[in-house]
């Protein structure tokens, strides 16, 4: 057994293997805080090693339905650093498996330890055998387009300034879910463009040709906040065909935080 790893949470135990792995490592069977914060420690990292990880598909949904951290994903897989397939029954433990050694994950309350060992035959026969279960594996497809992508269209296609603002939300907030745990990214779409009188039309558009979302489910979106209250339109004229809708903040409130309050204030309002 080589040196075992204790830290203070998961997101220090894969920092530590993260920097040490010297080529492409399988992550098996994490848990869904160990696939966040994997997600979140390589994003921070200049230049990550490339890692697969491995899990069953429910635990993954569940994961990626937060905006923040699959459009995160999104970016690490455009950038050939993570790949992500799933298995109909993975593993029971959870495993970081590099070319020179083979970590258990154990948590203990806060505590996470990482039961390490670098004996050559046993790493090489569970290297080979993840090899096997990797390519028997599913392609796990993310919807979600990449975070460097949504906010250089956004910027081009819509304006600067509601790039800028959808960014200062994001930040905000630790989850982008829709779900009660934060909104979700059509709602804070929406709500930046209301903010900078964007069009309907436009917001809806873009985020459609992204993937983001379709212009049905802008629309519906936008139906619901206006009923609440939180956004409002008024018709803007055009040359041919019928009158677009310019969006606008419905609500003081709204109009008076800045932008890394506005996601605080809807919620505060949609839970009203």
């Amino acid at each position: 057994m080589s040196q075992n790893l204790l830290a203070d949470g998961i997101t220090d135990l894969l920092r530590t293997e993260l920097s040490t792995a010297p080529t492409e490592s399988y992550l098996v069977t994490p848990s869904r805080e160990t696939v966040e914060e994997l997600v979140s420690v390589m994003s921070t990292l200049e230049s990550p090693p490339g890692v697969r990880l491995l899990a069953a598909e429910r635990p993954l949904k569940d994961v990626m339905d937060d905006f923040i951290i699959a459009s995160r994903a999104a970016n690490l897989v455009a950038d050939d650093v993570l790949s992500v397939r799933t298995v109909e029954s993975p593993p029971e433990n959870a495993l970081f498996v590099t070319d020179d050694d083979v970590v258990a994950i154990v948590t203990a309350g806060d505590t996470v330890a990482g039961l390490t060992t670098d004996d050559g035959e046993f790493v090489e026969s569970a290297r080979e055998r993840y090899d096997g279960v990797w390519d028997g594996a599913d392609e796990f497809g993310l919807r979600t387009p990449p975070l460097t992508e949504v906010r250089e269209t956004l910027s081009s296609d819509i304006s600067e300034t509601t790039a800028t603002d959808f960014d200062e939300v994001l930040a905000s907030l630790q989850t982008a879910r829709g779900n009660g745990d934060g909104l979700d990214e059509v709602t804070i779409s929406l709500l930046v463009a209301a903010k900078n009188g964007e069009l309907l039309y436009d917001i809806s558009k873009w985020g459609e040709d992204i993937g983001l979302a379709s212009k049905a489910t802008f629309s519906r979106t936008k139906t619901k906040l206006e009923d609440m209250g939180l956004i409002d339109t008024e018709k803007v004229p055009i040359d041919v065909g019928r009158p677009r809708l310019r969006l606008m903040l419905g609500d003081d409130r709204l109009e008076d935080a800045d932008s890394d309050q506005l996601a605080n204030v809807a919620q505060s309002l949609l839970s009203s």
